[in-house]
C-alpha cells in the first residue's frame, strides 16, 4: 500500500538525514491526513484509497511545476531548484506517467470500448479515464484530447 511506503521512506530519509526528502514526505503525509480527516464526513472511516492518494500527488507536483515557473521569472533559480527536488521526491511514488502518444491511445480504447458518440459522453468516458490510470495521466490534457476525439 502506497501509505505505507510513504512512512517507510519518511523513516528512510530521516535516518539518512536528507533534510529534502524528510521534508518533503512530511508534507506529503501531512496533506494525506488533511484528506484522511475530509474523507471522515464522506463516511470514509478507513482513510482515503491509493487512487485518490496518488491524484493528490499528482496535484502537488503540477502546484510545483507552477511555482517552479514563478521562480524562474522572478529569478529565484535556488527556490525553483528546491521545488524540482520535492518534485523529484513526490514522482518516487507515482506510477510512470503515460506520455501523449500512450494517453490518446488509451483514450481512443476507452472511447471505443464505451461507445461514446459526442461531447455529450465527455463526462463519462473521463470518470473512466481517472478510474483507470489515476496517476498516470495528466487529466487536464486528457480532457482536451478526449474533447478532440469526440469532436469528430
Amino acid at each position: 500500500m502506497l501509505r505505507t511506503r510513504l512512512n517507510e521512506a519518511l523513516k528512510e530519509a530521516m535516518r539518512a538525514k536528507d533534510q529534502r526528502a524528510t521534508a518533503t514526505l512530511r508534507l506529503i503525509l501531512a496533506a494525506l491526513k488533511d484528506r484522511d480527516i475530509a474523507a471522515r464526513g464522506r463516511g470514509v472511516t478507513e482513510g482515503i484509497d491509493d487512487a485518490e492518494l496518488l491524484s493528490m500527488l499528482q496535484t502537488m507536483v503540477k502546484q510545483r511545476r507552477e511555482s517552479i515557473q514563478l521562480y524562474e521569472q522572478g529569478g529565484r533559480l535556488e527556490l525553483a531548484q528546491q521545488e524540482q527536488e520535492e518534485i523529484a521526491v513526490i514522482e518516487g511514488f507515482m506510477p510512470k506517467q503515460l506520455d501523449e502518444t500512450e494517453t490518446r491511445a488509451a483514450i481512443s480504447a476507452l472511447v471505443e470500448e464505451t461507445g461514446a458518440t459526442g461531447i455529450k459522453d465527455m463526462g463519462r468516458v473521463m470518470a473512466e479515464l481517472r478510474s483507470r490510470y489515476a496517476g498516470q495521466m495528466d487529466f487536464a490534457k486528457a480532457s482536451g484530447y478526449v474533447r478532440e476525439k469526440l469532436a469528430c
